[in-house]
C-alpha cells in the first residue's frame, strides 16, 4: 500500500471517530514522528562521529590487555 493511500484511508478512518478518540491517535502520531526524529538524529550524529577526526585517536589506541593478561578463562 502507497502512503498516500494510508493517508487516505487513515483520513477516513479518523473522520469516523469521536473527538476523544481522535485525539489519542494524533498523539500516538506526534509520539510516532518524535520517535522517528530522535532515531534520524542520533544516526547523524554517530555517522558524524565516526567520520570526525576529533575521535581518530579512538581507532589507532593499542590494545592495553591481552588474552594472556587474564588470570581466569571460561568457556
Amino acid at each position: 500500500m502507497t502512503k498516500e493511500n494510508l493517508i487516505k484511508r487513515t483520513l477516513t478512518v479518523l473522520s469516523k471517530l469521536p473527538p476523544d478518540k481522535a485525539s489519542e491517535v494524533a498523539d500516538f502520531a506526534d509520539y510516532i514522528l518524535k520517535k522517528y526524529d530522535d532515531d534520524v538524529l542520533q544516526k547523524g550524529i554517530e555517522k558524524m562521529i565516526e567520520t570526525s577526526a576529533s575521535y581518530e585517536f579512538l581507532r589507532t589506541e593499542e590494545d592495553l590487555y591481552t588474552v594472556s593478561d587474564l588470570k581466569e578463562s571460561y568457556k
